[in-house]
């Protein structure tokens, strides 16, 4: 599949508003929305789902950051895991194989990002100067000039990205065809273990028989995903409702010991 150089265009301008929606805190920069965008522009929306899906399972656990550590960037999977999953289809590449050829792309995106973030902070600086001298023309400009910069930097990587896709293809359609299984087997772990880390964060001990139970609706009873998730939330609701009744029966047990020591 050839990528035209107005997709290219449109592929440019919707990651540069999906960066700039980051600052804003919509999460647009997630792999779900940024991969949907690009499935539609490319005219195959199915995969772009698909491919956004996988790479949301498997950043569930990059994307939480640990300590000082700074995950791999959602522009990888969602933007150019997208591109490859959607032109190398004919080839046989599926989104688990795209999801592994697009982390290289996931770290190296996050080290733009980290050098933007860098000179970024010099806006701040000049904002501050401006509003001591009063200037506050310069104070809008200079706090707008972020957001612009982080639209410019994504728009960079979504067309660069998308022109060199005829370049993608042709260094993949060099890697064998064991290796090109072996990639797909292992994109298809990522999200178990994206899964696996999150779980390794958050999961306390009064919510694993939850997990368990999740495990056995998903493997022995074959329940679909939206199955599990109205299991999921009727047993949210019972424990809510459950301990509420708990908070008013301790705060009775409460007024009774007062009225008795009055």
């Amino acid at each position: 599949m050839t990528i035209s150089i107005v997709q290219c265009i449109l592929i440019g301008l919707w990651t540069g508003l999906c960066l700039m929606g980051m600052l804003f805190g919509i999460y647009t920069n997630r792999c779900l929305v940024m991969a949907t965008g690009v499935g539609l522009i490319l005219g195959d929306l199915p995969t772009g789902l698909a491919m956004g899906a996988v790479g949301e399972l498997a950043f569930m656990g990059f994307g939480v950051s640990q300590g000082g550590t700074v995950p791999p960037n959602p522009m990888g999977p969602g933007i150019v895991g997208t591109i490859i999953a959607i032109t190398m289809k004919d080839a046989g590449i599926d989104v688990g194989s795209a999801l592994a050829l697009s982390f290289p792309f996931a770290v190296a995106f996050q080290f733009v990002i980290t050098a933007t973030y860098t000179f970024a902070t010099t806006l701040s600086s000049m904002a501050h100067k401006a509003l001591e001298r009063k200037d506050f023309r310069g104070f809008r400009i200079a706090c707008n000039s972020t957001v612009c910069v982080f639209g410019l930097v994504g728009f960079v990587i979504g067309f660069c990205g998308a022109l060199s896709s005829e370049g993608l293809q042709r260094v993949i359609s060099l890697i064998p065809a064991w290796l090109s299984t072996g990639l797909g087997m292992a994109g298809k772990m990522l999200p178990a273990i994206g899964f696996a880390m999150i779980l390794n964060v958050m999961a306390k001990k009064e919510l694993i028989p939850f997990v368990l139970l999740g495990y056995i609706a998903i493997s022995y009873m074959g329940l679909p995903v939206m199955g599990v998730a109205f299991l999921g939330t009727a047993m949210a609701l019972l424990v809510f409702f459950h301990a509420g009744k708990r908070s008013e029966a301790s705060v009775e047990e409460v007024e009774v010991e007062f009225e008795d020591g009055i």
